[in-house]
């Protein structure tokens, strides 16, 4: 059966038809593949598996331009396998039924498919178990390629039924390697300088099919000489760095401002904060979980972080973008710097744990209200100490439900404001202390 999908050896191109620089170079044998040493080497997983001759169904996970497509490839030939690629964009339930019979034909006649599946992860739920039972009975062995993480995006059936390996964004050092084998096969070297050729590797941005294309701009130029990083600059626009802000990356970033504000380094917070912004992220966003930060990790230790971001924001709603980014950036350097408690946040976690433990308990009687007879015959408010009237303007009552052991909650660090607050805390419970061994 003639299966549409089947990727045979490439024809020759006509005499003088163009080749992309990327098809020209891509790697023959795994040895050749540049990066991934942490997977393809003899202690990764796959070198272990190739070493073993157990290939099992495997999920590639990583950015775009890592070889994820090539090493697939090359599996097949090192498997004897037939390699079939599919993507998961153009590819509807009829063309995975072809698919899935051509493989079962094969495997009638003693050969194997390895199924390359790029963008796995754009398959709904039903797809995605649609390749179980095909994996499960050996008709096919699936590579799947996904730039998303597989923990949010496969089912965990599917997860469970293969390993996923994870494929890292290329190095400068790794990159330069690629750069090296393009000058080569264009039998020429770049027209750059030092500066400008690390200027270069730094737009692919660990890309190695982007870097193939700036390559090829670049040595299409007619130039004598070589040009200088500013140069460049003019005539290259730099790639826009990876950034999904509905997926694993906006996560990432948040993630990193946050525990680099937690860490008290303003340099890696404006870091993460800028990239953010120059990923298009939503100014207002950041303004709000730099709030959440002031309130969780700052607290009461700097009773004006929570005012310096919500006058962040307000500056940033009254004057927009890029000016009012100042503001929010202004913020992160002054949460960085602010002594951190998150004493209060525990705190509150700590009160909400006993609410729940505690049930309906009601307030002790002496601090009810009693508008009514009824309810003053019932005790409410007998025995109220009026705090304004004690000398000290502490009374020292216990204003837990009668019967529950008091719980302590709030226990400030001695860092910032919060050492004032300890010392008036302490101040309070050594004084009801004293007060309730006399009663």
């Amino acid at each position: 059966m003639a299966d549409l999908f089947d990727n045979q050896p490439d024809a020759p191109p006509p005499d003088g038809a163009p080749r992309p620089l990327a098809d020209r170079l891509r790697p023959r044998k795994l040895s050749e593949v540049v990066g991934q040493e942490k997977v393809l080497g003899p202690d990764g997983p796959l070198g272990a598996m190739l070493a073993a001759g157990s290939l099992g169904s495997l999920i590639f996970w990583g950015p775009p331009g890592v070889g994820k497509t090539t090493i697939a490839r090359l599996l097949a030939d090192e498997t004897k396998l037939n390699f079939v690629q599919i993507s998961a964009i153009f590819t509807g339930v009829a063309d995975l039924k072809k698919v899935f019979e051509a493989a079962r034909h094969r495997r009638a006649n003693g050969q194997g498919t390895l199924l390359f599946v790029d963008e796995i992860h754009r398959f709904n739920k039903a797809q995605q178990d649609g390749f179980l039972p095909h994996m499960e009975d050996g008709t096919i062995l699936l590579v799947g390629a996904t730039t998303e993480n597989p923990s949010f995006e496969l089912n965990a059936a599917l997860l469970s039924r293969a390993q996923v390996l994870v494929l890292e964004r290329l190095s400068l050092a790794e990159l330069e390697r690629l750069a090296q084998r393009a000058e080569a096969e264009l039998g020429r070297a770049l027209p750059l300088d030092g500066p400008a050729r690390e200027a270069l590797l730094e737009m692919a941005d660990g890309d190695g099919r982007a870097l193939f294309n700036l390559i090829e701009q670049v040595a299409a130029w007619k130039i004598d000489g070589k040009l200088d990083a500013q140069a460049l600059a003019g005539r290259l626009m730099r790639r826009a760095a990876q950034y999904d802000k509905s997926g694993e990356a906006h996560y990432n970033l948040i993630s990193a401002l946050h525990k680099s504000v937690r860490g008290s380094d303003p340099d890696a917070a404006l870091y993460w904060l800028a990239r953010m912004l120059e990923g298009g992220e939503d100014p207002r966003y950041l303004a709000r979980r730099l709030t959440r930060m002031a309130i969780e990790d700052i607290g009461l230790a700097d009773t004006n972080a929570q005012a310096i971001c919500l006058q962040a924001w307000e500056v940033y709603e009254r004057l927009g973008s890029p000016e009012g980014e100042l503001a929010l950036a202004q913020a992160v350097i002054f949460l960085a710097l602010a002594p951190k408690s998150n004493a209060g946040y525990a705190a509150y976690k700590s009160a909400r744990r006993e609410a729940k433990s505690t049930g309906s308990l009601t307030p002790p009687a002496h601090i009810l209200n009693a508008p009514t007879k009824l309810m003053k015959e019932q005790g409410y408010g007998a025995g109220y100490q009026y705090d304004h009237d004690a000398d000290d303007g502490f009374s020292g009552q216990d204003y837990f439900p009668e019967g529950m052991k008091r719980p302590v909650l709030y226990q400030p660090v001695e860092r910032g404001f919060e050492r004032e607050l300890k010392k008036r805390l302490d101040f309070f419970t050594n004084l009801r202390m004293r007060r309730s061994t006399r009663r």
